[in-house]
């Protein structure tokens, strides 16, 4: 299987690469070269340094075929739209990377299915991701262009840990407020439920969507069992620094009016409880299942967090926040 990954080193694609690349497929990353070194010394990758916006790369990958096309960095229909043109003909398969983020909100049922609807008017990323998906949709029904949507949900690796609210430079300042004794916020009364998937999990559904004809034409969602609520991911993570957290309970609305830039994050996506059904992926992907609980993975991650003081990026003005909407709302 020849296949083409443009991105291939986030925190979702990074483990499908390493994955693909040990099942033998020859595997091409098409990416601006910036974090490659994920990749370092894993065998079978084969680089091409690019842009997929320039002229110059579009004219080279048209001149080649490939079984199977997977984009991670679309996020706009301008986006998917130059990818159908560009890839109708000379790809077996195009997997688009959409979100479980573009469900509705509200939900009318509890559990989530690929059949719920798809409405956010929360949060425009989602809504982009929407659009994505019904310009291929059109594209499958108008001109059979070889389509798989696939829908993460809130998907981790050890460079990173699912929180609610974090500052710009990452996760670290609300670890580094746990270790030190410091309030964090959990929005809400932290009881709502929220769906946690390791990226090395979420790599072994993935690549067997890969050149499965089943597949084409449908869109799936992929993520683990394991449901946990708020509090419970956050004492996790306490747990694996071996401290308990001072959490502080706020609601999303008031929180929203403290910083209007976590509408989309928490009112459209993660103050709602979402449990899914995940019997398509798994009808799919015989025998696919994630093993990863999340406080193995949480352990991983605070590991790699304490032992590399390169990502111990200091936060001082989210700290600052979180201490402004703490003192003004629980005094």
């Amino acid at each position: 299987m020849k296949a083409l990954f443009i991105g291939g080193t986030g925190t979702i694609s990074t483990e499908i690469s390493k994955l693909a690349a040990s099942l033998g497929v020859e595997l091409y990353l098409l990416n601006r070269g910036n974090r490659n070194t994920r990749l370092d010394g894993v065998p079978g990758i084969n680089y091409i340094r690019g842009d997929i916006e320039s002229k110059e790369t579009q004219a080279l990958l048209k001149s080649q075929k490939f079984d199977v096309v997977a984009d991670f960095i679309v996020f706009t229909r301008e986006q998917i739209e130059r990818d159908i043109e560009l890839f109708s003909g000379n790809a077996g398969q195009y997997i688009f990377i959409s979100s479980a983020s573009a469900y509705q909100k509200p939900l009318s049922h509890y559990l989530i299915t690929e059949s719920t609807p798809l409405a956010n008017p929360y949060w425009e990323y989602s809504r982009n991701k929407i659009a994505c998906e019904e310009a291929l949709i059109e594209a499958y029904r108008r001109n059979g262009f070889p389509m798989t949507v696939v829908r993460p949900s809130h998907t981790y690796d050890k460079h990173t840990l699912p929180l609610a609210i974090h500052g710009k430079n990452g996760v670290w300042s609300v670890i580094k407020r746990v270790i030190d004794g410091k309030p964090v916020i959990v929005h809400g009364d932290g009881s709502s439920l929220w769906t946690v998937t390791h990226s090395r999990d979420f790599a072994k559904a993935f690549t067997g969507l890969m050149g499965n004809i089943h597949a084409i034409g449908e869109a799936v969602h992929i993520m683990s069992d394991e449901s946990l609520t708020w509090d419970q991911i956050y004492y996790i993570i306490g747990g694996a620094l071996g401290v308990k957290p001072d959490i502080r309970h706020i609601s999303t609305d008031c929180l929203v009016r403290h910083d209007p830039e976590l509408l989309g994050g928490l009112t459209g996506d993660k103050s709602n409880t979402v449990v899914f059904d995940t019997s398509k992926i798994k009808r799919l992907v015989p025998g696919f299942t994630a093993t990863i609980r999340f406080d193995q993975g949480a352990r991983e991650s605070i590991s790699y967090f304490l032992e590399n003081p390169a990502v111990q990026a200091a936060d001082p003005e989210f700290d600052a926040w979180t201490d402004k909407v703490i003192l003004d709302v629980c005094g």
